[in-house]
């Protein structure tokens, strides 16, 4: 089916928002009722409540067909198991795994306290036990095979394919509507490890990420020094040269984006043409400046009544335009010369 044929989305996180909501669910069904409701989902799990109660919804309503695109896991596949049909993208992938509590206990503990803490993790393994009965015959149900199976498999918890969750009946067909196959990003993979969640093994978003290059930068730092291939010392300087030469260049050609490199720096045509339009106005300026010195030379100089101090002055005096500019250009072309 198209996408655009999908009445409903649930992305995202189950229960932590409008995105994979129950009430948002029973508004957009009760907009169809008693017409037929495609259902996409693409979701790493969350709350088993909202899951449960979600699916109790899609069965209540009897007609509802579910998608599954991307990396879809826990309470993401509970949530399904009250449609009527389940589908699943080819590239697609499926998780099923034993319902967990969030537990945190910390400090100094005396025998009474550490006992009631056995007594309070017994009642969640007691409570945790039933919860993972309960979805497992939600499975069972759904793949018409033994409760202990299912038990066995949500124990193990690893990722399946989608002709595998076909094999087990989980869904009901594979189809492969152009989809965009499944990426793992460094966030999600941080999340998925959070929840306990198994890393399916699926392409990285983008293998070059920031973290790539930082390592690869520390390990840099930690090369062979005797390595003759490369000397570190010029290359730093060769650097701090550019960092302090290139922005002042740039600055006054107006260019921008230099490319940089160890051996240092290139330019692309169109600033290659930037430079040379800079360079000959600079020309055609000092040479206007220079005829126009010339004809204050020539010209008498004006009468004047103010007290001529020769001696020494406390503050530099301001240069002329032409001065400035030709010592502004001594300034960058020393740098320039600098440059290995």
């Amino acid at each position: 089916m198209p996408s655009t044929q999908y009445q409903l989305h649930l992305k995202g996180f189950v229960g932590g928002g409008y995105d994979f909501d129950r009430n948002y669910v029973d508004y957009v069904l009760a907009r169809y009722e008693g017409k037929p409701v495609n259902v996409l989902i693409d979701s790493l799990g969350g709350s088993l409540a909202t899951a449960l109660s979600i699916a109790s919804a899609f069965k209540n309503h009897g007609d509802v067909t579910v998608h599954f695109v991307g990396m879809n896991a826990s309470a993401a596949t509970v949530a399904s198991l009250g449609a009527k049909r389940i589908t699943m993208d080819a590239s697609a992938m499926y998780l099923v795994h034993k319902c967990s509590a969030e537990f945190f206990e910390w400090g100094n503990l005396n025998a009474d306290q550490l006992a009631a803490v056995r007594d309070n993790c017994e009642a969640a393994i007691r409570d945790l036990n039933k919860l993972d009965n309960n979805v497992a015959s939600m499975y069972a149900s759904k793949c018409s095979k033994p409760q202990a199976d299912l038990l066995n498999l949500m124990k193990e918890g690893g990722w399946l394919n989608a002709k595998e969750a076909c094999e087990w009946g989980f869904v009901d067909e594979i189809t492969d509507m152009g989809e965009t196959k499944p990426v793992l990003t460094d966030a999600v993979a941080s999340a998925m490890a959070a929840a306990g969640i198994p890393i399916p093994n699926v392409p990285a978003a983008d293998k070059e990420t920031a973290f790539a290059r930082f390592l690869a930068a520390i390990s840099s730092l930690f090369k062979n020094k005797n390595d003759d291939s490369v000397n570190h010392t010029e290359i730093t300087k060769t650097q701090a040269l550019m960092n302090q030469f290139l922005p002042l260049l740039g600055k006054a050609l107006n260019i921008e984006g230099f490319a940089v490199g160890e051996n240092g720096c290139s330019l692309t045509l169109e600033q290659l043409k930037s430079v040379e339009a800079a360079l000959s106005a600079r020309d055609q300026r000092i040479a206007e400046l220079a005829d126009e010195l010339a004809a204050v030379k020539q010209s008498p100089g004006d009468t004047s009544t103010a007290v001529i101090n020769e001696g020494k002055q406390d503050t530099p005096q301001p240069q002329d335009e032409v001065a400035s500019f030709a010592q502004t250009c001594s300034s960058a072309q020393q740098l320039f010369n600098q440059l290995p």
